[in-house]
Formats: structure tokens, sequence, C-alpha cells
């Protein structure tokens, strides 16, 4: 995977790549033939060290003024030797004002542009705000250290991206491949998220076979990873990075076919009318958006800057995109913090009708606690399954008072106890109609109007169309 020469023989060379030096009119470099040890060594047929001979053609081309020439030793120099630095040398300043050489300093020297101080910024906030979302009391610890994960993911990836462009990553070699281990966890990640925050996901074993790709990508990698400094500098100077193409055509797939899983959830999850505060609505919609827009992104940079088509604009694309979606993550958790503590900010309109609260003696610690409860009656113990399920039976549950309850309801659900008993009756009556279609004849409405707790076919009937305006029947037929 790695080698490079140290040496050259004239006899085994094409006299192309040296032919200009014997040239008789080649008048500029006649006091570099007469004082030149390595060019009497090529003269005579001799092995010299390229290093030397491609150092002292790049020095005399440019006191020559022959910028071409001497910028195409200087970067067979850079190559051989190693010394990016090199670019830099004060003997070519005869040369420093020729296109050939400023686009070679553009390749080889270290720069400082807005780009990198964004990409430097942004990385670094999203580090930051990575670990702090896993000190999040009251919430759900495995969705926090999800999303604080893909955060973290594309921290290191921005950083990484921003030394390409800045050609820092000649002078940190050990980043080759950085962020790369990451390509085939973006899209399990926020997949899983997303199932964990919208319906309620508990993980099982099998769905450690979506590590498969990236232990497979570890093995892959892992010689490259073992590489010395030097060789990978050497690897970056002459632009051999193997299975960069596989990488990220592959990666590509994997987020188009995750980002597909997510959008269903979510558009699922709207459909259903599932009880969801405006702030993660908002917040599930936003993340889909952003997340869409680096997959675009990052079309353009496989296409266009993985297989050199272009430098410059799929790159600033693609730092663009992860910096508005770090950004917005970061923005989120300071200013709705209910997005990742569980703690439900309540607009003002919503507000001004719960005015009857104001006097509760209901703490907000309490209120969250009574809350996690509810939740858990609704979602495990599925207590609206009881046709006699009431508000003072469920205060009784809860430990609390009548009061309270309607009050938690109120206020984390913006509904009355009715409503919420009732949108979780239909959408479990959707979920067993869904599951008997295809068995359509033997469908009975009312004994699924029962098994989910309502008393008569007509009430079933009316909740049910004001939720999806068709009736039973007329779902289970669509």
């Amino acid at each position: 995977m790695y080698c490079y020469e140290k040496e050259i023989n004239i006899k085994n060379k094409d006299t192309s790549e040296y032919g200009h030096l014997f040239s008789t009119n080649n008048y500029e470099l006649e006091a570099y033939k007469l004082n030149s040890e390595s060019y009497q060594q090529v003269r005579k047929g001799k092995n010299v060290d390229s290093i030397a001979l491609f150092k002292e053609l790049a020095f005399s081309y440019a006191k020559a003024n022959k910028a071409k020439l001497a910028c195409r030793y200087i970067e067979k120099y850079i190559q051989i030797s190693l010394d990016v630095s090199f670019v830099s040398h004060s003997n070519f300043d005869p040369i420093n004002d020729s296109d050939s050489y400023i686009r070679l300093v553009d390749k080889y020297h270290q720069k400082f542009d807005f780009w990198w101080l964004l990409s430097l910024y942004v990385g670094f906030v999203g580090v930051f705000i990575s670990v702090v979302l896993n000190f999040r009391r009251r919430s759900d610890k495995i969705a926090n250290f999800l999303m604080s994960v893909f955060l973290f993911q594309h921290s290191v990836f921005i950083i990484n991206i921003s030394l390409l462009p800045t050609n820092y990553e000649f002078y940190f070699p050990h980043s080759l491949y950085l962020s790369t281990l990451f390509s085939f966890l973006y899209g399990p990640l926020i997949y899983f998220y997303f199932k964990r925050v919208i319906m309620r996901y508990r993980f099982m074993p099998i769905d450690l076979l979506h590590l498969v790709p990236t232990l497979l990508l570890l093995l892959l990698l892992l010689p490259v990873y073992n590489l010395s400094v030097e060789e990978k500098l050497w690897m970056m100077l002459n632009d051999k990075r193997p299975y960069i193409a596989l990488i990220s055509d592959s990666k590509l797939l994997s987020l188009l076919i995750y980002m597909i899983l997510v959008i269903r959830i979510y558009i699922k999850s709207v459909k259903s009318n599932r009880v969801i505060s405006r702030i993660q609505h908002h917040w599930h919609r936003n993340i889909i958006i952003l997340c869409s827009l680096h997959i675009i992104s990052y079309v353009f940079y496989d296409i266009l800057m993985i297989r050199r088509v272009t430098d410059d604009l799929p790159i600033n694309f693609q730092i663009l995109s992860i910096a508005l979606l770090i950004l917005y993550i970061s923005y989120t958790a300071f200013v709705e913090p209910s997005i990742f503590s569980g703690l439900k900010m309540i607009k003002d309109e919503v507000q001004k009708g719960l005015n009857k609260y104001k006097k509760s003696g209901l703490t907000e610690q309490l209120s969250l606690e009574l809350k996690e409860k509810l939740l858990e009656l609704l979602d495990q113990d599925k207590i609206y399954r009881k046709n006699d399920i009431s508000l003072q039976k469920l205060s009784e549950l809860l430990n609390t008072t009548r009061h309270n309850t309607s009050q938690i309801i109120n206020e984390h659900f913006n509904l009355n106890f009715f409503e919420l008993i009732n949108r979780y009756r239909i959408e479990e009556a959707k979920k067993i109609l869904k599951g008997k279609q295809y068995q359509y004849e033997n469908i009975n409405i009312i004994d699924v109007a029962y098994e989910v707790g309502f008393n008569n076919k007509v009430t079933f009937n009316k909740s049910f169309k004001k939720y999806n305006r068709i009736t039973p029947s007329e779902y289970v037929k669509s």
C-alpha cells in the first residue's frame, strides 16, 4: 500500500524525465551543470539521491526565473521528502509572483480563512454540547445518548473536513480518515433516536446488526490507522487514499436509506395525531430538514469533491450544512431544554388558558414526576382500555388529587381527561384494525370498540371519525 523511492537511476528512467538537463540550449542551467555534483552523477548514469537532485533543480530553476520548471521540482521534492514547508523557502522569492508558484503555495501552505474558523468554532461547540446532553436530569438517557453521539460525530467530522481546504491535514497526518469510521453510524443513530422519542422504542439485541457495517469498515481501515506519520503524509501528498470512493458511495447510500426510514416514522406520527407538544413537533421537523440538507450537500461532495471534479464549492457546502445542524441542536439544548430534559415549555397562548392553575400548589418537579407516571400508565399499563376509567380513578393511580391530575393533563398535553383517553383508545383501535385488515370479513367493529375501552359502537364511531375523518369500517377498507 505504501512505498516511495529515495533514489533514481538515470539508466532505468525515461529520458524525457531528465532530458531537458542535457539540452545544449538550456543556458540557464550552465552554472548548475558545472557546479552540481548531482548533475555530474546523473550525466554519468549513476544512482543519485533524488531528494538532493530535485532540491537543486528547484533552486536552480527558481534562480533562472523558470517558474513552471521550478514548481515541478518543488512538488517532486515535497512528495518524496515529505517536507511541506519547503514550498515557503526563501530561495523561491524570484518566482513568488508567478501563477504556477502561487497555485503551488495554495496547494501546500497552511491557510487561515472563514471556513476554517467556522469549522473549529462549530466543532468545539458541538463536542461540548454532546457531553452536556448526557448530564440532563429527569430525561430519557437513551434518547439523549443517541443524540449526543450523533452530534459528536458531526462535530469531529466538521473539524476533520476543515483541514482539507486549509492544508492543515499535511501538518496533522493522523487526521487521515479520522472521522471516516463514523460513516455508517450517522443513519442508525438518527433513525433510532426518532424511534425512541416518537415510538418509545425499546432496544433489542437484534438492533446490534446495524453496527455490522461499521465493524466491517473498521477492519478495512485498520491497516491505514496503523500506518506511521510519514506513511500517512505520503498518502496525503500523493493523493493515495484507499477505498475513498467506495466508502463515500456506501456512506451516501446508508444516509439515504436511513433518512427515508426517519421520514416514514415522522409522517406516520403526524398522520396518527399522536399527542405531542408543538415544540417537539417543530424539533422533529427541523432536524429532518437539516439532515436532508446535509445529505444533499454530501451528494455534491461525493460526486464533485471525491472524484476531483472541483475543489472548493462542494466542501464549503458540506461544512455549511453540518454547521447549521450542529448549531441548531446546540441552540435548542439551551433555549428549548424541554426537548432534552423532559421539561415542557408552556407557550404564552397556552398559559392564558391555564390561569385557573396559577394558585396551584403543584411544584414543577412534582408535575414532571406525575407526567412521567401518567405516560407509564398510558403506554405500558394501557389503563385507557378500562371502560370504567375516570378522572378520580386515574388520580388514585397517580396517588394525587383530581385537581392535580387535571392540571397535569392540561399543561403537558393541552387536552382534557376525556380527550386524552379517547386519543389513546383510537390509536390502539387503529393498530388492532390494521392487524386484521386482511381478514376484513371477520372483523367485528364493536368487539374492537370494547377491547380498547369504549362502552358502545356509536361513541366509538363518533370518536374515530373525529380524529381520522373516516369511520372504522372505511379505515379498514382503505
